[in-house]
């Protein structure tokens, strides 16, 4: 190779590194962009999130990098978890770090930059649950799991089996319109419901709220209907609430199905202790991050012991890993197809959706996954775990529980 060739990596320190490739030893750079929200809502499980998605780059050029040739750049970027703010610094992003991948962090960065990556030939990898608006073809937004509508509608199949109901089990949906997402997520149960009255019927619907004081009478109306299972994938006041009301109410057996953003250790700690969540669950298509022994959890605490991670087992850092590997995974099958140095973000989309991803890649952070242009997210094979409070101890209730098939709402 006569001339050098020059790359900017973003480490951590997001500082300006110089890479020269000789013949003798040969290493290409490329870079991610690294979506954030530091000052935003979600400011509080950043570290986690990002410190996932840097351990995970750092254990990879180690391991893998190396015998590519190839090395990964990192540089994160404070989007406020708010579109308008993606929207305006990508321009700029694009041309600073020239990424072959983007890591994003919710709604806002699809809203802000779905339109624009396939002319801008670079995909982004989420780390959350999908949303039924964008399910469509020819995606360069993935995400590692279904729509949330599909979570919920594999934990009423699995809840069903677990408690024995041989009827459709009752279902009671508490959500918002206040975003366009927790809509969503409503529709997607009452789709599998309405095509499968056999297994779920939805007693009733409830808008309230964002974040809602005082629901006892919207519960009670529930449970005057016989409620089995009441569905909140928001946020966690609305737990909180609906959990009050129940205790108000003398009806603390009945369950409340949680996701991981609202999960069962955020929303304990909003109600003040995991013993009022007594017998609730959360479900999500990848690990829990209890205290048993994982795959996943050896994952992290290997890096913590080999790569200084700073990265605590949290579902913020279950959801940054799963978006890095998945990401450091095609760019790895992008190098296996065009070259190590040959790796554009259009390779990287296109290996992706070539190359099945094992559930061993993941370290069992995800299930097996398997691409293919129909939507974002793999449409079969799919499956999810579940979390419960026992006897005041977060543990695994079920494991990879099959997602039903749901057609496109």
């Amino acid at each position: 190779m006569k001339n050098r060739l020059l790359k900017w990596i973003a480490g951590p320190a997001a500082a300006a590194v110089i890479v020269t490739a000789t013949p003798a030893s040969a290493q290409t750079t490329y870079n991610i962009a690294s979506l954030a929200d530091f000052t935003g809502p979600y400011a509080d499980i950043m570290k986690d999130l990002v410190g996932a998605r840097r351990a995970a780059i750092d254990w990879w050029n180690d391991e893998v990098g190396k015998g590519l040739g190839i090395r990964i750049g990192i540089k994160d970027y404070d989007c406020r978890y708010d579109a308008a703010q993606t929207a305006s610094l990508w321009p700029g992003i694009k041309a600073e770090l020239n990424p072959v991948v983007i890591l994003g962090v919710g709604g806002p960065d699809v809203a802000a930059l779905q339109g624009r990556l396939p002319a801008d030939k670079v995909p982004m990898f989420m780390s959350t649950g999908s949303y039924g608006y964008v399910w469509k073809p020819d995606p360069w937004v993935f995400n590692p799991r279904p729509t949330y509508g599909h979570e919920a509608s594999a934990f009423y199949e699995w809840f069903r089996g677990a408690r024995g109901i041989k009827g459709p089990l009752k279902v009671a949906i508490i959500s918002s319109e206040a975003s366009p997402a927790y809509v969503d997520i409503a529709k997607g149960s009452e789709k599998f419901a309405k095509d499968n009255p056999d297994k779920a019927e939805i007693v009733e619907t409830i808008y309230t709220e964002v974040q809602p004081t005082d629901l006892t009478t919207q519960v009670g109306r529930l449970i005057r209907k016989g409620v089995q299972v009441i569905n909140i994938q928001t946020n966690t006041a609305a737990v909180v609430a609906t959990r009050r009301a129940l205790q108000a109410l003398g009806k603390t057996d009945i369950p409340i199905m949680m996701s991981s953003h609202n999960g069962l250790i955020a929303s304990g700690k909003a109600i003040g202790g995991m013993k009022d969540l007594e017998g609730d669950y959360e479900v999500y298509g990848m690990a829990v991050p209890t205290d048993q022994k994982s795959r996943a959890h050896d994952f992290q605490q290997m890096l913590v012991a080999k790569y200084k991670s700073q990265a605590n087992w949290t579902l913020a850092s279950i959801q940054g890993f799963n978006q890095a590997l998945v990401a450091l995974r095609a760019i790895e099958a992008a190098a296996r197809k065009v070259g190590a140095d040959k790796v554009t973000g259009e390779a990287v989309r296109n290996a992706l959706l070539a190359t099945p991803l094992t559930s061993e890649q993941t370290f069992g952070i995800l299930p097996n996954l398997t691409y293919t242009n129909e939507a974002p997210f793999p449409v079969s094979g799919l499956t999810v775990n579940v979390a419960t409070i026992k006897d005041g101890k977060y543990v695994i209730a079920g494991e990879n529980a099959p997602v039903p098939v749901i057609n496109k709402w």
